[in-house]
């Protein structure tokens, strides 16, 4: 319903269409708007247009609908008489036949540009008239007035006003339609941050540019800090996936959105957007927050923007965030996982429904597949992601070697406690995150203990391959690496870097140009792992051959020695677990006399069961001959006193009873 004030600008605007229709009535023509008459030419060439009435209506009251849109977006009386004038016949279907009338042709019954200066009480040549119905004035730059027809010639194009501004002055604030597709929700949280951005806005600083490597509650900090101001709710929007050629147009639908609730706009990803859409949405006039991951980049904006980074939420806040969202669920939520509130929140809404799906009540296994699901899908495209299977039953090591893994994923798991609660975390720029090395032969379990702490910790492994950063051209491996850092520290994951001496090896003397561009990238990941806040893994099978460097920059170092005797034995059972075995496998010998890695053991016995496999059961014979099959790969010869009475087995006349005719 309009306000006062609308009504009677309507009003108004009744009276001037009176007028006008007056002034076409001394024709007296029955057959006006369908032709054109002789009379009416000599007319046009020869009179003088009439001197139109001013548009003189009252002046605008603040605690009106009307008068807070115009204060809004800035308009002047010309600016809202023509606003008017395009939206009546949307409000008063009397309008349509009166338009037609005027424009001497029923067809057309919306206001075109000539009409509406007419109406307003200015000659068709006034510059300001002319400027405030054409596709450049401030109406339509700001989405308010949309000039259609734009072929015609200017004075007879047709003006409408857009649904959702007609049903803002109507009273009735529904979201536009058109941001459905790229509207984000936005979940509150407080903290400093939000008392800083609310006096900012009390100060007029309508320009922010929040840095945050994941989704930590940016948007809910400036719903907060809106809220505080007494303004309306942000208006949150992701570009991202919207071609280049909308992205400008949504903007600037979210800039007037924004205005229209008295609101804030928030635009995530901005550092992923164009450069001429970053232009764009730094000239809304909403109070905005630009989010990105990157620090801000002067060149993407018009105007200067207050710059603020946005730490991950406290323990305290988390849990508050956890407690809230399950509602008063009996779950205990995970700990390793640093989520924002808008990711706690969904992360309890996957697992629900996955809680759901299984028939069954929600427990923490469904929690923690909830807040994986949060993770981006950006690092996917750098490394190859692993869903942990195994656990601490499945990894056999030596009793110092699990009690150093216990440790470190303790210092993951209770990292919160000890940099936020603590007090332990440093400035100067310098990352909390977790960097360990992983170092013995191949074989002796450095990945598969990787994915035992990502399974312990509930966290994906995320496997660097090195076919995707390593690059031949200069500088390029650096750029690969860097966005492996930025994806992975936005994302609750284990990031394991295999073979690391790739990567990590030691600088040398320049001698010529390939040395120093060698040089400056072990330099490189030297300065980034000193700033890397998130979970790394290194594994390597030539620890001296790692630059002394990178010392001092692992949490902890994991030296895994071949496996003895007895861990042997327990590798063999343990592998042959739920395989048929006939009664003359003789387990404790293998163990004993074959002194091999738990990688190679695990071959030896997934070829010993396809041997078997035709069968129905393994064999010794076929254990025997795996063995020497895995020896061969090895390049270590078959000898008699490691084989023993078995010896004869490996021999190619053996071998040859093996092959099956067809």
């Amino acid at each position: 319903m309009l306000d006062d004030d609308a009504r009677d600008r309507l009003d108004r605007l009744e009276e001037s269409v009176r007028s006008a229709v007056g002034r076409r009535r001394q024709h007296d023509d029955p057959f006006r708007g369908l032709y054109v008459s002789d009379e009416d030419v000599d007319e046009l060439l020869d009179g003088t247009p009439p001197n139109p009435a001013r548009w003189t209506p009252p002046p605008l009251r603040v605690d009106t609908v009307l008068g807070r849109f115009t204060e809004r977006f800035g308009l002047d009386d010309l600016d809202v008489a023509v606003l008017i004038i395009a939206a009546a016949p949307d409000l008063d279907d009397r309008f349509e036949r009166l338009y037609g009338f005027l424009h001497d042709d029923v067809s057309r019954r919306r206001a075109s540009p000539g009409l509406a200066i007419e109406l307003s009480g200015h000659a068709a040549a006034d510059p300001a008239a002319r400027a405030a119905v054409s596709a450049s004035g401030r109406l339509a730059a700001q989405r308010l007035l949309i000039v259609e027809d734009v072929d015609r010639p200017f004075l007879t194009r047709s003006l409408r006003v857009p649904d959702r501004v007609l049903d803002h002055l109507l009273g009735r604030d529904w979201p536009d339609p058109g941001l459905l597709d790229v509207a984000r929700p936005v979940t509150g949280r407080r903290g400093d941050d939000a008392d800083a951005i609310e006096r900012a806005l009390r100060a007029d600083v309508d320009l922010i540019y929040a840095r945050q490597a994941s989704d930590f509650g940016a948007t809910g900090l400036y719903a907060t800090a809106l809220r505080q101001a007494d303004r309306g709710a942000p208006v949150c929007v992701d570009l991202r996936a919207v071609p280049l050629d909308r992205q400008q147009y949504l903007a600037e639908l979210a800039d007037r959105e924004a205005r229209l609730i008295d609101g804030g706009l928030v635009v995530v990803g901005f550092d992923e957007l164009d450069r001429t859409v970053q232009l764009a949405v730094s000239r809304s006039v909403a109070p905005t927050m630009l989010v990105g991951a990157l620090p801000f980049d002067p060149a993407s904006s018009h105007r200067t923007p207050l710059r603020i980074d946005i730490d991950a939420p406290s323990a305290a806040e988390q849990h508050a965030g956890w407690s809230h969202a399950l509602a008063g669920a009996a779950v205990e939520p995970p700990s390793a996982f640093r989520l924002g509130p808008g990711q706690i929140v969904g992360a309890v809404a996957a697992a629900t429904a996955r809680a759901k799906a299984d028939g069954t009540t929600l427990d923490t296994h469904h929690l923690l597949d909830g807040a994986r699901s949060q993770n981006s899908a950006g690092l996917e495209r750098l490394a190859r992601r692993i869903v942990p299977s195994a656990g601490w039953t499945d990894i056999v090591l030596d009793t110092s070697t699990m009690r150093l893994l216990r440790q470190l994923t303790d210092r993951v798991a209770y990292r919160t406690r000890v940099l936020d609660e603590w007090s332990q975390r440093r400035g100067g720029g310098r990352g909390e995150g977790t960097v360990a090395l992983f170092a013995g032969a191949s074989g002796t379990g450095k990945t598969l203990a990787a994915e035992v702490i990502a399974g312990e910790l509930g966290l994906d492994l995320y496997v660097i391959d090195l076919a995707t950063v390593v690059d031949k051209y200069i500088g390029e491996t650096e750029k690969n690496l860097e966005r492996v850092f930025t994806e992975a520290e936005g994302v609750n994951a284990v990031l394991l870097f295999d073979e690391a001496d790739a990567l990590f090896g030691k600088r040398s003397d320049v001698s010529d140009a390939r040395d120093r561009y060698a040089n400056i990238e072990v330099a490189y990941l030297l300065q980034r792992m000193e700033s890397f806040d998130g979970l790394g893994i290194l594994t390597t099978n030539l620890k001296t051959s790692l630059d002394e460097s990178f010392a001092r920059r692992l949490s902890m170092t994991l030296d895994f020695p071949d496996p003895d005797e007895r861990l042997r034995l327990d590798l063999w059972r343990r592998l042959a677990t739920g395989i048929p075995l006939d009664a003359d496998v003789d387990i404790e010998f293998c163990a004993s006399n074959f002194e091999l890695s738990g990688g190679n053991i695990r071959n030896i016995v997934v070829a010993a069961a396809y041997l078997g496999a035709p069968n129905g059961a393994v064999s010794m014979c076929d254990i025997i001959w795996a063995t020497k099959l895995e020896y061969q790969k090895l390049g270590r010869l078959c000898l008699e006193r490691e084989f023993g009475p078995y010896h004869h087995i490996t021999g190619e006349t053996y071998g040859a009873r093996l092959l099956r005719s067809p």
